[in-house]
């Protein structure tokens, strides 16, 4: 990523007229954007249920736009990429995964194919992208991998049982999550994480002033979300490989702290 687009805050006015100069034919979605969002905001002012309602209006036109993809090719395009990742760091079909905002399975029905029959776990808010979820599996022939997809309204994640998954994978969660969301995931994610499991997040970084725009999609510095790990007894290293992946998206694993 360069240094131009890791220090830009889209958030900034100046930012905002220099790129509608730039890109004229993107103001009226993003003028129809900010106005959903803004009445959408005013009915919803707890964040989940404010993006719950922003996801069930974005599945509505399209499932694979609703989780970020333009187009079927470039959804199977970036679940592969996620897969492959994984794989490449040992993902193998003992291990036990949960999936935090598993959205419409764009990576989850490779792992479902991957991981041994009820070894996946797959959590959402919104139950509209859930109901594509079923579709998905249903299309792929994975009913009897027997995956587990669940609707939770926080990330406490207190319905599932300590020390269980070997490996906690959440794409394009915190991007769209402000501190708060985060700080409780980091909280309680430690207690459902095997001993020797990790967790991998991505999330939207800068370099400059931490910001959101449309409080669908947030900015953070990496030393803010590593600080924030540690707060909680975890140990959080920036994934430098994965920066080499076509992805706008930095990567954060967070593992137990190793006692000495």
């Amino acid at each position: 990523m360069r240094k131009s687009e890791l220090s830009r805050n889209r958030s900034s006015v100046r930012h905002k007229l220099r790129y509608a100069v730039r890109h004229p034919g993107r103001i009226p979605p993003y003028l129809r954007r900010a106005a959903r969002d803004t009445w959408l905001g005013l009915r919803h002012r707890d964040h989940v249920a404010y993006y719950r309602a922003v996801m069930a209006s974005d599945t509505a036109r399209s499932p694979e736009r609703a989780v970020g993809s333009g187009s079927e090719a470039g959804w199977l395009a970036l679940g592969q990429m996620q897969f492959d990742y994984l794989v490449e760091h040992g993902l193998n079909p003992q291990d036990r995964m949960l999936e935090i905002g598993c959205g419409n399975l764009r990576a989850g029905w490779r792992f479902i194919d991957h991981l041994a029959p009820g070894h996946y776990y797959g959590i959402d808010i919104s139950p509209d992208i859930l109901l594509e979820a079923q579709r998905t599996i249903v299309r792929r022939g994975l009913q009897g991998r027997l995956p587990h997809l669940a609707l939770v309204e926080s990330l406490t994640l207190d319905f599932l049982p300590p020390g269980w998954f070997t490996v906690v994978h959440a794409h394009s969660v915190f991007s769209h999550s402000p501190l708060e969301v985060i700080d409780e995931c980091l909280a309680n994610v430690g207690r459902v994480l095997a001993p020797d499991g990790f967790f991998d997040f991505t999330f939207d970084r800068t370099e400059g002033t931490e910001h959101q725009v449309l409080r669908e999609d947030f900015y953070y510095r990496t030393e803010t979300l590593l600080s924030l790990a540690g707060r909680h007894g975890l140990s959080a290293r920036f994934m430098d490989d994965w920066e080499r992946r076509p992805h706008g998206q930095s990567k954060i694993r967070v593992t137990h702290e190793v006692a000495v």
